[in-house]
């Protein structure tokens, strides 16, 4: 059942996100929107209407992904005119193009690292991660604009990028339409793992929250998820380019994208530790439905 909908729109949605700088400096649940009409939305949800339009790419824009320092602020698209754009919503206008691609910028994500200077606009090693149709993966200086890292390894389109977290801020990770998963270490500007076994082009990859002991590798290590076409989610040991730790099949015709959640218990939903609460994976399928594992 359809509790709201927001027209708008002229052509399809790529990617739809809440927008954390509403939720913590006004209080309003706010949704963005990415379309094939060359637009990014924001949406009210109390108020059912749209708050403000960007329009500056000159075709679809197939990605985006907010900033997670200054409360969500920044916001990075890519689009089908080969460029990624930096955001400022505060300030309801792009801030900088970064050109270079030679083909669809179909996925990007920003660094979560900084240091203790807060101007980001002066530069605190923030950057800006994107996956294209033209089979690369570049990185890039949000204070210069500049590419300084091009990685190269894919045969074939990448759908899926994400910079790591913590002990794994200088570690990327790619899905392909090569059916391959690979990860990239952004110091040595290398390839340092690839990832063999779906059979269909890879959509959607993940660090998951789980750590395992490895006896194999004499250590504990993180783990990758991956989903694809295939109709499996596969878990990887980033040490290790071996078969898959787990493999679980959807119950559709192929899986599009997972994301990882805390299901927070009914006595720790006013706590400030929630380190007991479970971990759910949820999953979108090419038949329209979610499904919900934990």
């Amino acid at each position: 059942m359809i509790k709201q909908l927001f027209n708008g729109h002229s052509s399809y949605i790529y990617c739809v996100k809440f927008s954390q700088y509403y939720h913590y400096n006004n209080n309003r649940n706010v949704i963005c929107s990415s379309s094939n009409d060359k637009t990014i939305r924001f949406w009210d949800v109390k108020d059912n209407k749209q708050l403000q339009i960007f329009k500056e790419h000159n075709s679809g824009i197939c990605s985006i992904k907010f900033s997670l320092f200054n409360s969500g602020q920044y916001l990075c698209s890519g689009s089908y005119d080969k460029t990624i754009r930096l955001w400022d919503i505060q300030k309801y206008k792009s801030l900088h193009v970064f050109k270079g691609h030679t083909d669809t910028v179909w996925c990007v994500d920003i660094s979560s690292f900084q240091n203790n200077n807060n101007n980001f606009i002066n530069g605190n090693g923030y950057t800006i991660c994107s996956g294209s149709w033209d089979k690369t993966i570049r990185i890039w200086d949000i204070e210069t604009t500049k590419q300084f890292i091009l990685f190269k390894g894919h045969n074939d389109w990448i759908r899926s990028v994400k910079y790591g977290s913590k002990e794994l801020r200088n570690l990327i990770i790619s899905g392909s339409q090569d059916k391959n998963i690979c990860l990239w270490d952004i110091r040595s500007g290398r390839q340092v793992q690839i990832f063999y076994g779906h059979k269909s082009s890879i959509n959607d990859v993940e660090y998951s929250p789980f750590i395992v002991n490895n006896i194999e590798i004499g250590n504990i290590s993180n783990v990758i998820c991956s989903c694809s076409w295939d109709n499996t989610i596969r878990f990887w040991d980033i040490r290790s380019n071996k078969n898959e730790l787990y493999r679980m099949t959807g119950e559709d015709d192929g899986i599009f994208c997972i994301h990882f959640f805390q299901k927070m218990k009914k006595n720790e939903i006013k706590s400030d530790h929630y380190s007991d609460c479970g971990i759910n994976m949820c999953y979108g399928s090419n038949k329209g439905f979610i499904h919900i594992w934990g």
